[in-house]
C-alpha cells in the first residue's frame, strides 16, 4: 500500500523557516555557487547538478528552498556548453562534496557533517548525480531529478549506486525522448523511491528568466516545482538530517497531491515495454 505524502508534502513544498546566505564557490577554484542557512553546525549538504545548457541561474529557487529547510547547497556551473562531459560534470559534484564537507561557511558559524552528505541533480544534472554517487563513500542519499540520458549511462550506473536514492519522472511526455527514469528506477542497486510528477515536464523544472516571465512566454510548470522540491526536501531532510516523521518521503511508493504512485509491479511492466531482457510477469520483487 501507497504510502500517503498529505501530511507534509504541502508545508514542504514552500519555503523553510531557514534565512539564507550565498556565497561564490571561485575561492574554492571552481565556478558555482553555495547556499546555507545563515547558522547551523553539523548540518546536512548536497552537491546539485543543473540540467544541459542551463547552468545555475535557472535554480536560484530552488537551491534557496533546500537551505531554508537546513540543507546546504553547493552548485557547480561548469559544463554548461552544447556538448558537456557528463564524467568531469560528475568529478564536479564529487568536488563540490568534498568542499561541504572540509570548509567552513559563513563566518566560521556554519559547518557540515561529513556523514550527511548527498546529491541531487536535474536532467544531465541528475545522471551527473548518480556517475558521482557509484562507489563514493562520502555520498548518503541521491535524488535525480528527471534524469537524462549520460555517457556513461547513468541507467547502468545507478545498478552500483547502493545508497538510498529518489527518483522523479516527469508526468508529461515530450517529443524528444531525454531519459528513462523508471529505468533509473528499476535498477537503482539500494532502496530507492519512485515518484511520477503528475503535471511535470522534464524541462519545466528549470527557472525561467525574468524576460520571460515578464512577457509570460517561460513555459515552466510553478505547482509541479513547488511539487518536486517538496519531494526532495523531505527525502533528504529524511536520509541526510534522521528526521524520521518524513520516512514516508523514502518509501518506494506514495502518493499525495499532484503525484502519483506505482506498484514494483508496475515499474517493472513500463521497464519491460522497451526492454526485452525483463521479464513484465516476474514476482521476484516484492509487491506493494
Amino acid at each position: 500500500m501507497a504510502e500517503n505524502l498529505k501530511k507534509h508534502l504541502s508545508k514542504l513544498s514552500k519555503r523553510g523557516p531557514h534565512r539564507v546566505l550565498v556565497g561564490d564557490l571561485s575561492y574554492a577554484g571552481i565556478p558555482g555557487k553555495v547556499y546555507t542557512p545563515a547558522e547551523g553546525q553539523g548540518l546536512p549538504a548536497v552537491a546539485f547538478g543543473h540540467d544541459w545548457r542551463q547552468g545555475i541561474k535557472h535554480y536560484h529557487a530552488t537551491l534557496r528552498h533546500l537551505a531554508s529547510w537546513g540543507i546546504v547547497a553547493v552548485a557547480p556551473d561548469t559544463e554548461t556548453g552544447f556538448a558537456p562531459d557528463h564524467r568531469g560534470f560528475a568529478a564536479d559534484l564529487e568536488t563540490c562534496m568534498q568542499i561541504a564537507a572540509g570548509v567552513k561557511l559563513g563566518q566560521g558559524n556554519i559547518t557540515v557533517a561529513p556523514g550527511k552528505i548527498g546529491l541531487v541533480g536535474h536532467g544531465m544534472g541528475a545522471g551527473a548525480a548518480i556517475l558521482a554517487a557509484v562507489d563514493r563513500d562520502l555520498v548518503k542519499a541521491v535524488a535525480a531529478i528527471y534524469p537524462s540520458v549520460t555517457a556513461p549511462s547513468s541507467e547502468e550506473a545507478a545498478r552500483h549506486v547502493n545508497v538510498p536514492g529518489l527518483v522523479l519522472s516527469p508526468g508529461r511526455g515530450e517529443f524528444l525522448d531525454m531519459g528513462n527514469p523508471p529505468k533509473v528506477a528499476f535498477n537503482w542497486g539500494g532502496d530507492v523511491a519512485f515518484r511520477v510528477v503528475d503535471k511535470a515536464s522534464q524541462t519545466g523544472f528549470r527557472e525561467a528568466s525574468v524576460s520571460k516571465l515578464l512577457t509570460g512566454i517561460s513555459g515552466l510548470e510553478f505547482g509541479a516545482q513547488e511539487t518536486a522540491r517538496g519531494l526532495v526536501t523531505g527525502f533528504l531532510l529524511h536520509q541526510l538530517a534522521g528526521e524520521n516523521k518524513y520516512s514516508a518521503f523514502s518509501a518506494f511508493a506514495a502518493e499525495g497531491k499532484g503525484v502519483t504512485a506505482w506498484t514494483r509491479q508496475e515499474l517493472r511492466e513500463e521497464v519491460a515495454k522497451h526492454d526485452p531482457h525483463v521479464n513484465a510477469s516476474t514476482e521476484d520483487d516484492e509487491q506493494d
